[in-house]
């Protein structure tokens, strides 16, 4: 049935954990937190949303979160090079036009990537940030995501098909 407390027994038991990934509630990936011990061991631990802060899981935290660091350096320094070859360049497509310029169906985000990746870049239709679908014939800028806090612009030119 229920139990009967008294007194201290209340009280709940603290733990420290380190956390692997953000939480709202808590904290940020690599944070030290306390927390009951029964949220700890029923819910963050065994859902791999935390380890316990022992020194052992403390220093192989750090050691992977020094190469997690690094690793994103890398990929920082390569999409800078990439938005470096981006910047500025013009994609030309080649559409079927109706009436008052507009095209038969829109330029989509895969048709841009198709492009870049004809002039050797490789771009997944997803990194591009297209504001609207392109349904005129003209030139457009198109922002390209390359990592957290790298983008580039592309400029999209619509022509009419020979």
């Amino acid at each position: 049935m229920g139990r009967f407390v008294r007194g201290n027994e209340a009280k709940e038991v603290i733990v420290k954990v380190i956390l692997t990934e953000n939480i709202p509630a808590l904290g940020a990936a690599g944070a030290v937190v306390e927390v009951a011990r029964g949220y700890a061991r029923n819910y963050l631990i065994p859902r791999g949303k935390a380890l316990e802060a022992t020194p052992g899981n403390l220093s192989r935290f750090e050691q992977e979160a020094s190469r997690r660091r690094r690793a994103e350096l890398k990929e920082r320094e390569a999409a800078a090079a990439l938005a470096a070859q981006l910047e500025g360049l013009t994609v030309v497509i080649p559409q079927r036009v109706g009436e008052g310029e507009r095209l038969y169906g829109s330029v989509t985000s895969a048709m841009i990537a198709e492009a870049l990746a004809a002039k050797g870049l490789a771009i997944d239709r997803k990194q591009l940030e297209l504001p609207e679908a392109i349904k005129r014939l003209g030139s457009y800028e198109v922002s390209v995501r390359l990592a957290p806090m790298v983008k580039a612009k592309v400029c999209v030119e619509v022509t009419p098909e020979q």
